[in-house]
């Protein structure tokens, strides 16, 4: 059976409670959404927290789901995805409004500011390289966080291209930045 098809199948028998369905479905998607949030949060304990509540999530919302918007894994990754930039959130915040002070000599020496900013003008040359539509679809799904849902609805492009024009940018990218 199409993993796709089984997906949706499960997704179907856990929006009627069908408990053992939903445990198969996490038994399935979990890997892969964990390895997703892990990426995003470089935090094993937050990726598990966000795979966790993310599933939570999807327990409760899984008659929400429509296919004509997209397969079944986009739609929990996307789930995933919300709650780890929730918690970046929520992380970013919570610096910002500690109230104690560190020694901001010791993490921004002139030796390190020169260096992120050779890499962001660098990073910012290669992008200038990238057909249009390569550099606008990277810089909503990297640099804005948009899903490639979003960045279809954003653009009016079907998600086929985005897909593409994003691995093959993310190609050029990388010989750019590696040369």
């Amino acid at each position: 059976m199409d993993p796709n098809q089984q997906a949706l199948r499960l997704l179907s028998a856990t929006a009627q409670g069908d408990r053992l369905a939903f445990e198969q479905l996490y038994q399935h998607t979990a890997g892969k959404l964990y390895a997703i949030s892990l990426q995003m949060l470089r935090r094993r304990d937050w990726a598990e927290d966000a795979v966790q509540e993310a599933f939570v999530r999807i327990w409760h919302n899984a008659g929400e789901y429509q296919q004509e918007k997209g397969n079944v894994l986009t739609w929990m990754t996307s789930i995933v995805r919300y709650r780890a930039l929730d918690m970046l959130r929520a992380a970013k915040s919570r610096r910002e409004n500690d109230e104690e002070v560190e020694d901001i000599a010791d993490e921004n020496t002139p030796e390190k500011e020169f260096y992120a900013e050779r890499d962001r003008v660098l990073i910012d040359r290669c992008m200038d390289l990238l057909e249009s539509q390569q550099r606008d679809v990277i810089q909503l799904a990297y640099f804005r966080g948009f899903t490639h849902a979003e960045v279809c609805e954003h653009t009016g492009s079907p998600l086929g291209s985005v897909k593409t024009w994003i691995r093959r940018g993310l190609e050029r990218l990388k010989r750019c930045i590696e040369s």
